[in-house]
């Protein structure tokens, strides 16, 4: 099996009241880890490379042929997206695009709303006529992922929402409505009263990011609220590298490589595993 669309994936779970886990990764590791959790647990998948990540494989062409062979090689059966999470720029997207990517996000949430639309608008004609889906943003999601800094959240606006998706014909939206990016600084606070105002309004599944940290009610509070997909990175991240921050510490000795990033692989894939039973998609592949 191919990379597939991300459309007919969130359709389904907004349908059935389950989310799509969309696992940034940063290198082979993190896509082993990602496609070998989704397949034990036959969880369709979406990895999501930011264009810090990017820069890291070497290209958008080189992550992608990465994931194919990846998928080719484990005999990976689950569908599985590949997504450009933050797209800064219409030629990124395009570029990802180019290249084989599934899915993209344009992220002109910190332009005026109607430049947002109008490079919202270029980046769905063109994804459109070649069966890939886009995810917009409307107002600043805190914290930093990557290159994406925002210290002062903006919640977004139904109205905006509403026109956006109206001009647009964007396939997923991310409302920021009080996630953040990165390891939360105290108790995370999502305003789940907007979120399903906004998803009751537009119809079409809602994406949160910033999902690492967020307690399970606040994951099922905000299924039943609309939301189809949940971004994760920073907890992948915690994970890694505390698993390999121990085990060095207690084998001082060690020196090869492949021996703590196994380990912290294995770490990042059982955090994966959680997090898809948490989701719900567990089982969900068709």
């Amino acid at each position: 099996m191919g990379l597939v669309s991300v459309k007919d994936m969130l359709d389904k779970a907004l349908k059935e009241n389950y989310a799509v886990g969309h696992f940034d990764v940063h290198n082979l590791e993190w896509v082993q880890s990602v496609l070998e959790a989704a397949e034990e647990l036959n969880s369709p998948v979406i990895l999501g490379v930011t264009e810090e990540a990017i820069d890291y494989f070497g290209g958008f062409t080189v992550a992608k042929e990465l994931v194919e062979s990846l998928m080719k090689e484990k005999a990976i059966t689950v569908p599985v997206a590949l997504h450009l999470d933050h797209g800064s720029s219409v030629e990124n997207c395009k570029s990802a695009m180019d290249a084989g990517f599934s899915s993209v996000m344009i992220d002109a949430s910190k332009l005026p709303f109607d430049e947002n639309v109008k490079t919202t608008k270029e980046v769905v004609d063109y994804a459109h006529k070649l069966g890939v889906t886009v995810e917009a943003e409307l107002g600043s999601i805190g914290g930093k992922e990557g290159d994406v800094i925002s210290d002062t959240p903006v919640y977004a606006d139904i109205d905006e929402c509403k026109q956006l998706v109206a001009l647009t014909n964007i396939d997923s939206l991310a409302p920021a409505l009080g996630s953040a990016h990165g390891p939360y600084k105290g108790e995370p606070k999502v305003d789940f009263k907007k979120m399903k105002e906004i998803s009751e309004s537009i119809q079409i599944p809602l994406v949160l990011h910033g999902a690492s940290g967020l307690y399970p009610e606040q994951i099922k509070q905000a299924i039943l609220s609309g939301t189809a997909k949940f971004n994760v990175n920073a907890d992948n991240h915690l994970a890694f590298t505390k698993r390999v921050r121990q085990l060095l510490d207690e084998h001082y000795e060690m020196y090869d490589a492949a021996h703590y990033i196994r380990e912290g692989r294995l770490a990042v894939k059982e955090m994966i595993k959680m997090k898809i039973r948490l989701f719900g998609s567990y089982g969900k592949a068709t």
